[in-house]
């Protein structure tokens, strides 16, 4: 693995972003994990998470695009400190841009906020997590409205590899729903690699009580 995946595990737990116990999510789901990118409130967090982005982008699209998509509302935050960290890590000037979930209609109008999307864009989308889908079933019409785009791909903080409508993970679905790739900075799995009876910020996350409770969650939910 990766040594940057390995500092972003660390850094979700640090930032108390992931978290293990008992959780019910919006899809009625119990889950031992949850995971609330809202943590992530300090300029340094932000920083750290948009170079962590960036090596993510770097490594699975590189960085011949031209705009950075964050959908509103998490993904404006994680797009302006992404633009900045491939600035800063690679000298590459991306444009950002998210879109508003009202249409604005004096001084700067319109439903895109940051950089206009024009004919010939080459697009990466930016979110914290996908489980259902839905925001990029809102997003997608807004960006290829904007004349003939290419999407390079989605990038996501974290897959947590579970089923979404059907019996494959969320970001296989966006693939194959709307024929773009769907990545993350790491998967569920990487992260139960790493933290597995292993001590993180001093203490094991994932012992073997939560490592049952983790494995019968996904012998439930898992995607196959």
């Amino acid at each position: 693995m990766e040594a940057y995946k390995q500092e972003f595990i660390e850094f979700m737990v640090e930032s108390q972003v992931l978290k293990f116990g008992e959780f019910t999510l919006k899809s009625g789901r119990k889950s031992p994990f949850f995971m609330n990118a809202g943590a992530y409130v300090t300029g340094t967090q932000l920083k750290r998470l948009g170079e962590y982005y960036a090596k993510a982008i770097h490594d699975n699209y590189g960085l011949d695009f031209d705009v950075l998509f964050g959908p509103a509302y998490k993904g404006i935050p994680l797009s302006v400190a992404t633009t900045m960290a491939i600035s800063e890590l690679y000298g590459v000037d991306i444009r950002y841009c998210s879109n508003r979930k009202e249409v604005k209609d004096h001084g700067d109008t319109g439903i895109l906020l940051g950089s206009k999307i024009k004919d010939g864009d080459r697009v990466v989308i930016i979110e914290d997590v996908t489980t259902s889908g839905k925001s990029i079933e809102e997003t997608f019409p807004i960006i290829q409205a904007q004349g003939n785009v290419e999407i390079k791909g989605l990038m996501v903080s974290l897959n947590r590899m579970e089923r979404g409508k059907g019996t494959k993970s969320a970001l296989e679905e966006i693939q194959e729903t709307y024929g773009f790739p769907a990545n993350a900075i790491v998967t569920m799995e990487e992260v139960i690699e790493y933290l597995y009876n292993k001590p993180c910020q001093g203490k094991v996350i994932i012992d073997d009580t939560m490592k049952a409770a983790i494995d019968a969650y996904y012998a439930e939910y898992g995607a196959q």
